[in-house]
């Protein structure tokens, strides 16, 4: 069997390869039944791995110790629990789990988005294809999961270590490794999109699940981790910044970033450029946490030992898909130029972007501090380490301010935020800020930095719920203007809707609703007959008002003639006034401007 799980690691490394050159060369030269034999190929890595782990697991549960690596994480008298998760529990296993997830999570992403971006999936298959090659590549050379012993079979394993045989353990690895392998499905839609110059908002759409996903394992593994160092370790907190757990903690700060970021390329078409380097620097980070974690390049209780040539095999890696990536985004620059400019920092857009700023300083400031004995050990040979005091003097303050800008952001309009505006916003989050500070400091406490930290809590608080309570007061008023009146309707909406898309006047076509020069508070009756009728914004909500629209809309396309496409003209779509999209829109650069979109506050609905 071991010698069956050799040749399927084999199997699936020329599988990889072949989907990858396939896939390209059949998309270079218009070739779809070229194209579908890599994908076929790309699936077969999906079936081969899950044999290669099928033969691992059964060899840990049955105790074939003639295969090094059980001999080495399990022994007769471990609980059968414990045996199926010494399957990740060393080196060789870890690095072999890590190809299967990437080859299921490849599989599943190639074909929930083959038909809609076509363009895209030959290089999404191609990417990933690459990054699993160099992991199996890896097995193949230097730690293949089963290598044998040549001479004799020992009777019994040496047994997992006792300090991983803990519940927390079992789950921590594979929630880590989820969401570390979960990032190279968006690092290769960035790359593909890259590579075929299709720069629209459409890669960001495939993606965002993805990273969601990915930074929420990414999230789970690093709080079940903390919990284990904290029973186990017996740190006497749940953070210690030793050098292994920071290197799982850096891929989640350009994670985070991008999933803020992200929206304001769908609504304001800027920040073009931060978004695909954000996604590139999570997916190097991914690579790097796990050379350090596996190559013994920092000194670590979680580290599996020093590796000098896989260190050497990962550097060379994560040097290339630095190169090439960026490379990529230098060429594509003129299609990544934002279409709107920053108008005001005192707008949600400047707050995204302070936020993207600290999140990746302190990605790079973890990163460097982390690996400062080893660089200090290389330029002086003397190891200079660097504790926790370091790391808590500088991430505190860094810490506050985004706790601080988690309460700021959502008080922000869009595009531009007035005086009064923001004095309306901010009114009751200060004040619950203020008031939880000043009950704490009569409580007698007197320690300014979390003195600081709850009060800011209690400001991110009061933000939250002042949004909650006045969604549903304006749901409320929807409900009841439905019932009451159009126009009543129409002006509880108008204010809410001039206030989440930031418009700074009074029209509601300042806020990219209807772009028509429909007033406020007409929109406003327009939504609060969608909504209040309890349909979406697609149909009509009574009988009347659907033929009484059709006939509009007949009477408009009379007026503009048949078969022509209308330009620059509103369209009649139920209650709302659409413009038409421009004509000649370059796919590749993106879609028409989000105000000629005709979106509400420049998003797709309401």
């Amino acid at each position: 069997m071991a010698t069956l799980g050799s040749y399927t690691l084999l199997a699936a490394f020329i599988a990889c390869a072949y989907a990858a050159a396939a896939v390209v060369a059949g998309h270079r030269r218009r070739l779809p039944r070229l194209v579908e034999s890599g994908i076929g190929s790309f699936y077969l890595v999906t079936a081969l791995m899950t044999l290669a782990s099928a033969i691992i697991v059964r060899a840990f549960v049955i105790g074939d110790y003639s295969i090094r690596y059980v001999d080495r994480y399990s022994d007769l008298i471990q609980p059968l629990f414990y045996r199926l998760t010494s399957y990740w529990g060393g080196l060789d296993g870890s690095i072999m789990f890590w190809v299967f997830l990437l080859s299921v999570f490849g599989a599943i992403a190639v074909k929930t988005n083959r038909e809609r971006h076509r363009e895209l999936i030959p290089y999404v298959v191609a990417t990933i294809a690459v990054v699993q090659m160099f992991f199996l590549s890896i097995m193949i050379v230097n730690k293949d999961p089963f290598a044998t012993y040549l001479t004799q079979t020992p009777v019994d394993g040496r047994g997992l270590n006792p300090l991983l045989q803990n519940p927390y353990m079992v789950i921590h690895p594979p929630s880590l490794y989820t969401g570390l392998v979960g990032m190279t499905i968006p690092f290769a839609f960035g790359m593909a999109a890259l590579i075929t110059g299709y720069l629209d908002d459409s890669w960001l759409r495939a993606v965002r699940r993805w990273t969601m996903f990915s930074w929420f394992f990414l999230s789970l593994g690093l709080t079940l981790g903390m919990i284990w160092a904290y029973e186990e370790l017996g740190w006497g907190g749940w953070w210690g910044w030793d050098p292994v757990e920071n290197a799982g903690a850096l891929p989640w700060f350009p994670a985070t970033a991008f999933l803020h970021s992200v929206m304001v390329q769908e609504r304001r078409s800027m920040l073009r450029v931060w978004n695909i380097s954000l996604v590139i620097i999570a997916f190097a980070l991914t690579l790097f946490a796990t050379a350090l974690t596996r190559t013994g390049i920092v000194q670590s209780v979680h580290a599996f030992g020093e590796d000098p040539q896989l260190a050497l095999m990962f550097g060379i890696f994560i040097g290339a898909v630095m190169l090439v990536s960026f490379g990529l985004v230098v060429y594509r620059l003129p299609l990544l130029r934002a279409r709107n400019e920053l108008e005001s920092w005192a707008s949600r857009e400047a707050a995204f972007l302070a936020n993207n700023w600290i999140l990746l300083f302190s990605a790079f400031f973890i990163l460097f501090a982390t690996m400062f004995p080893t660089l200090s050990e290389a330029v002086t040979g003397q190891r200079i380490t660097v504790g926790p005091p370091f790391f808590n003097k500088w991430m505190i303050p860094i810490g506050l301010m985004l706790l601080l800008l988690t309460g700021i952001g959502p008080l922000l309009a869009w595009r531009k935020s007035t005086i009064a505006n923001m004095r309306y916003q901010f009114l009751w989050p200060t004040v619950a800020g203020i008031a939880t500070a000043a009950v704490l400091y009569a409580l007698g406490f007197r320690v300014w930095v979390s003195g600081i930290c709850f009060g800011l809590c209690g400001f991110v608080v009061g933000t939250v719920t002042q949004e909650f309570v006045r969604g549903a007061v304006v749901r409320q008023g929807v409900t009841h203007g439905h019932r009451d009146g159009d126009d009543r309707a129409g002006d509880a909406v108008s204010p809410a809707l001039r206030r989440l898309c930031g418009a700074p006047g009074h029209r509601a076509d300042d806020a990219g609703l209807c772009g028509g020069g429909l007033p406020a508070d007409r929109a406003g009756a327009a939504v609060a007959r969608r909504i209040g009728g309890g349909g979406s914004l697609r149909g009509a909500s009574r009988p009347a008002e659907r033929d009484r629209r059709r006939r509009e809309g007949d009477a408009h396309g009379a007026r503009d003639g048949a078969g022509g496409r209308t330009r620059g003209g509103p369209v009649v779509s139920g209650a709302l006034v659409l413009p038409q999209v421009r004509d000649g829109a370059d796919d590749r650069g993106g879609d028409a401007a989000p105000a000629e979109r005709g979106r509400v506050c420049g998003a797709g609905g309401v």
